[in-house]
């Protein structure tokens, strides 16, 4: 019994040596990388953006909660997303940052208290709202995989889909066997264009992580600001419903947030 305990436990490290060692020679596909490098310097025009901030409208459906209101969205290049619904039932918020050395995220209701979000739900994309940061951390950043899964057809549109992961864990962020499955953020471009006609990722249950919950977000009416394209229209899915559907009014960007905006 005790020579099969030490074989079991000595196959583990095997598997889980081999399994590390995967994930640091992982590389990138070519084509996939020139997809995502083509498609931020569509959205970018050029720029170097830093901060954006998006103010408009937003319609908020969650079971039997169907109101509108205003919202503000603000993000940071580096790693960093806050969402701030001015709704009929009261505020609500939702920040994620990455950029320090401990991820950090929390969200709030109308009664203003404080929510931490669970470590596995700040893996994918904190700026979801704005596809230009959301390929441009991963084309500049270290440790993300691109792979080319095709040309197809998504929500009825001619696409160019990417999945990208990130193989190797945060900074003083310790690894998981899921840590590429929970990281993984899939890219739909506009085959002709190549501005993203959506991304989607998986959220979780705060006890279960590999749960996954289907996440899309579509980008639609492309609109120039300062030369950059700006998706004014942004919809939000969680397993296939609708939950958010904001129109912007208006975009500013570079005004010089900081990480300490992202907060609760």
């Amino acid at each position: 019994m005790r020579v099969a305990r030490l074989f079991f436990f000595v196959s583990i490290s095997f598997l889980l040596s081999i399994s590390l060692a995967a994930q640091q020679t992982a590389t990138s596909s070519r084509q996939a990388l020139q997809l995502l490098q083509r498609s931020a310097a569509a959205l970018s025009g050029g720029q170097t953006l830093t901060d954006v901030t998006i103010s408009g409208t937003a319609h908020r459906i969650a079971g039997s909660d169907d109101e509108t209101g205003t919202a503000v969205l603000k993000g940071l290049s580096s790693g960093a997303g806050r969402s701030d619904l001015s709704l009929s039932t009261g505020q609500r918020s939702e920040v994620q940052n990455l950029t320090g050395t401990e991820l950090a995220g929390a969200w709030s209701g109308p009664n203003r208290v404080s929510h931490a979000i669970a470590f596995h739900n700040l893996l994918t994309e904190p700026a979801w709202f704005f596809p230009a940061f959301a390929i441009s951390r991963r084309i500049s950043g270290s440790g993300f995989v691109a792979t080319y899964i095709g040309h197809e057809t998504h929500n009825g549109q001619a696409v160019e889909h990417v999945s990208v992961y990130q193989s190797l864990p945060f900074p003083n962020v310790p690894g998981m066997p899921t840590f590429q499955h929970l990281t993984q953020v899939d890219f739909f471009l506009d085959a002709t264009t190549l501005l993203p006609a959506a991304i989607s990722f998986s959220t979780h249950p705060d006890n279960n992580e590999l749960l996954d919950l289907p996440i899309e977000v579509r980008f639609s009416d492309y609109g120039p600001i300062n030369g950059a394209q700006v998706p004014f229209h942004v919809q939000k899915y969680l397993n296939n419903s609708l939950i958010l559907d904001f129109q912007a009014e208006s975009v500013t960007f570079n005004s010089g947030l900081t990480a300490s905006s992202f907060s609760l």
